[in-house]
This record gives structure tokens, C-alpha cells and sequence, in this order.
């Protein structure tokens, strides 16, 4: 069975989770609530899914699964996370959402929320406890299907009035921008809102079958279709979103993508955060560009939120977090645009586009912009279909002694200093960094890198993938 707890949420191959392993798991998470008094029996859970192939049956069985346990699913059909997120907070609903949000297409997964947010580690372990005593206990589960009340004009009412808020009226006027809506349940709602702000939105490249699109390592192909489309249509920006839409996809004026930790930044400037949680991987001029704290975790968004409630405890009144795919979290009510925004303790999508856009309103062209935060030259990118064992072998090497390290960075660099908060992050005696990292959610590896400038860290991000090609090829 390939189903495990990854960095967000319970991953693993469709052909697992369709069917009885689908039951399995939400009966353990209703559980997991019921036992840990996050709920009462007859309470409401609500459901929502992306546009993968899988996705409506695992959706229909968990519904079942979720009522035979004595709740009341609602389904809130095909739509963003935060979108769900925020109406199970609006009515203190847990919720559970099918998606694999951006690994491959025969891949699937399903996101836990309790009453107050996302569940934490803590909670995965109770979980994954709950379904092995289930297995011990020997229930059996048929993977039968059922429908449940709809709620989906509900959740994507309430975050299109939270997003339609959140600049003045007319701010995107003169703006021609172009929205990728692949397969990302995000894509229709994406228009609709730069359009209230008076975009000329062009809509490209919808798909009927799934694409996973990675906002962190853009593919080359992407790439190539968001130059194409930035030169044929005259395009400001071309944005997006991944498979669940909480994880943006932003571009400037000639299509090239802008890297999501920056897109984080300008949201936590956007919403004024003097607290700030992002992870190990975000560029490492993040804390000099930030005007308050900066707080440094694992990769996850349980990290992050965990980060961001310890600020919030220790009394700072303005807390935000961001991914290093752009995803951005705040953990504390914000006044934006002359109103209160509440808390989101997810990642979202929307709103740091709406940031990234406004601010490209104010000071054209956004490449420019880009430029103007003089952050460190970064890439990053991974090896898909890269065998979880073998990532697992490699990073066991890598920590195993400063000479093994030394030796197998001997054609890139010198190793200086080492970080192994998450992964291992190394300094080169050049002064440029490079962060070798196993995928939470999918069997790929994952390679980061900052330089001094573009050319050298594409340079340094082709040889440590090599590397790494090298090493497992070797073995």
C-alpha cells in the first residue's frame, strides 16, 4: 500500500485510495474527532475535491463512510482548498478534501481540517493510529458510495467576497492578464475576481483531464507555453494556481514564472505581518527584506501553522506565513483595505496574486519589480519517479560524515556549512548554497539552490541534479 502522511496531508497512488482505503480513512479521522471531542456526534463534516479522474469516487466514499460514523457530510463539491477551509471555520465544521494538489496524475491524496484549521502532526499520528486499530479490530470496509447535501454555492460565495474585498475597485484596470486554468478547480473563480478589479483577463490552456502543475518547479514545457501565450497575447502577467488552488502561479510580463518565496513576501508586506513563518527552503534573504521576525521551519504547512501559533502565543498581533511554493497562511485578523480580513491558517492562492498584481499596478513592469527585491539568484527543481528507498539511501549517505558529504559534492563545491533542519542544506566555500531534499508527498528528490546571479544558479541546480542521477545510477 503506497498511502502514507506526507508534508500536507495523506498521499499515495489512486488504484490504493479508490475504494475501501478511501472508507478506512475517514472513518479513522471521524474517529480520531469524535474521540478527541473536535466533534459531536450528528455534526457536520464537509467534503470537497479537485478535478482529478479519481476524485468524485473517493469523494462519494468517504461521504458514506463519514455518515456511517455517525456524521453529517456536506458536500461542497469541486472546488479551492482555502475555499473549504474557510467555510468549515465560518461553521466550525471539519473537513476533509480529495486532492493530490500538484504530484502526478495517478496520484491521490485527502487533506484533514478539524473544526479550528488544518490538523497538525499530532493528529496525523492519531489518525494513522485510529486506522491501524480499525484494520486490528477488523472492520471491514466495501468502499460503498453516497451522495450528501450540496454547500458548494455556499463555500465559493464566502471566499469570492473575501477575495473581491481585499483591493479598491478599478485597482487592476489597464492590466491584460492571462489566467492558466489547466485543470485547477481555481480557474473560473481566478477570472471572475481580476475581472471585479477591471483586468482584461484572457483565459488560456483549460484542459478537461488533469494536469499537475508544480507552482515550486515549473517544467520546462510550462514555461515554454507561458512565454508563448505572454508574447502572443501582450500579457502584464499570466497566473495560475496547482490542482487544489492553494499554491499560486504567478509570471511577469514575458512569461517567466516568479518564484513563490518571493511571491509569500510581497503578501506578508501586502497584509502588513510583522511575523513571519516560512520554511527552511525559502530564499535566505527573506529575514532582510521582512520588517519584523522571521521564523524558520520544516517544509509543510504544519510547520508553518505550528510556527505561526507560537508567535500568536507569545503575543505578536500580526502573523503570516508563506511556503516556498507561494502559498500564504496568516494566523491573525489583518485590516486590508479598510476592512477585516480573518484568519486563514491554510494556504491560499488568491490573495497573494491579488498582492503581487496590486503591487505591479503601482510599479511596472513586474520584472522589474522582481528585480527590485535583490533577493539571492535561486532555482530549485526535483526527480520525478525517484524511488522513495533511494532518496532515503542518499540523505542516510550525505549525513553520514563530513567526508562522504565532501565527496560526493566534489565536482559541484567545497561544502562550508551544513543545515539539516529539513533535508540537508549546504553552504559551498563560494558562498552559494545548495539543499538536497527527499519529497514529502511523492517519490521525487528535490534539489535547491541559491548563487550569486541567474546563469550560476541554473548552473548549480543542473549539477546537483546530475549528481544526484549520478549516485543513484552508481548504486
Amino acid at each position: 500500500m503506497s498511502l502514507k502522511f506526507g508534508t500536507s496531508g495523506l498521499r499515495g497512488l489512486s488504484v490504493d485510495l479508490e475504494g475501501p482505503a478511501s472508507a478506512l480513512y475517514a472513518t479513522a479521522f471521524a474517529r480520531h474527532l469524535l474521540s478527541a471531542g473536535l466533534a459531536q456526534p450528528g455534526d457536520e463534516i464537509l467534503i470537497g475535491r479537485d478535478f482529478r479522474a479519481s476524485s468524485p469516487a473517493i469523494s462519494a466514499i468517504a461521504i458514506a463512510a463519514l455518515r456511517k460514523a455517525d456524521l453529517a457530510p456536506r458536500d461542497c463539491g469541486e472546488l479551492p482548498t482555502p475555499a473549504l477551509a474557510l467555510l468549515g471555520l465560518r461553521r466550525k465544521a471539519a473537513c476533509l478534501m480529495v486532492t493530490g494538489s500538484h504530484i502526478p496524475a495517478d496520484r491521490n491524496g485527502i487533506k484533514f481540517y478539524r473544526p479550528d484549521g488544518e490538523i497538525d502532526k499530532a493528529d496525523e499520528a492519531a489518525i494513522t493510529a485510529a486506522a491501524a486499530a480499525l484494520g486490528a479490530e477488523g472492520v471491514v470496509f466495501d468502499g460503498a458510495q453516497e451522495e450528501a447535501d450540496n454547500l458548494h454555492e455556499a463555500a465559493m460565495a464566502l471566499y469570492g467576497e473575501r477575495n473581491r474585498a481585499l483591493l479598491p475597485a478599478g485597482s487592476l484596470s489597464g492590466l491584460r492578464i492571462g489566467v492558466y486554468q489547466h485543470s485547477t478547480v481555481a480557474r473560473d473563480l481566478f477570472v471572475s475576481v481580476l475581472a471585479h478589479y477591471g483586468a482584461d483577463v484572457v483565459a488560456l490552456g483549460r484542459s478537461q483531464t488533469f494536469i499537475p502543475v508544480d507552482t515550486e518547479a515549473v517544467s520546462p514545457e510550462t514555461v515554454a507555453l507561458l512565454q508563448g501565450w505572454a508574447v502572443q497575447h501582450g500579457l502584464h502577467a499570466i497566473v495560475s494556481a496547482d490542482g487544489d488552488g492553494d499554491r499560486p502561479l504567478i509570471t511577469d510580463e514575458t512569461g517567466t514564472p516568479i518564484r513563490g518565496d518571493l511571491v509569500g513576501l510581497v503578501a506578508s508586506r501586502f497584509l502588513g505581518a510583522t511575523a513571519v513563518a516560512t520554511p527552511v527552503t525559502s530564499n535566505s534573504g527573506i529575514e532582510a527584506a521582512v520588517a519584523g521576525r522571521v521564523l524558520r521551519t520544516r517544509v509543510g504547512s504544519p510547520y508553518v501553522i505550528a510556527a505561526m501559533n507560537e508567535a500568536v502565543a507569545a503575543g505578536e498581533t500580526a502573523v503570516a506565513g508563506f511556503e516556498a511554493n507561494g502559498g500564504t497562511l496568516t494566523a491573525t485578523r489583518f485590516t486590508v483595505n479598510g476592512a477585516a480580513l480573518a484568519p486563514l491558517p491554510t494556504r491560499d492562492s488568491l490573495m497573494p496574486v491579488l498582492a503581487v498584481l496590486a503591487l505591479a499596478a503601482a510599479e511596472w513592469p513586474l520584472s522589474q519589480v522582481v528585480a527590485d527585491f535583490s533577493l539571492p539568484a535561486a532555482a530549485s527543481d526535483r526527480l520525478e519517479n525517484f524511488p522513495v528507498e533511494t532518496s532515503a539511501a542518499l540523505m542516510a549517505e550525505l549525513r553520514s560524515g563530513a567526508g562522504r558529504l565532501a565527496a560526493f559534492l566534489a565536482p559541484i563545491g567545497v561544502p562550508q556549512k551544513t543545515s539539516d533542519v529539513d533535508g540537508l542544506r549546504v553552504t559551498l566555500e563560494d558562498g552559494s548554497v545548495i539543499h538536497f531534499r527527499p519529497s514529502g508527498n511523492a517519490p521525487e528528490m528535490r534539489c535547491y539552490v541559491e548563487a550569486d546571479d541567474e546563469a550560476a544558479a541554473a548552473q548549480l541546480l543542473d549539477a546537483g541534479l546530475e549528481r544526484i542521477r549520478e549516485w543513484a545510477m552508481s548504486r
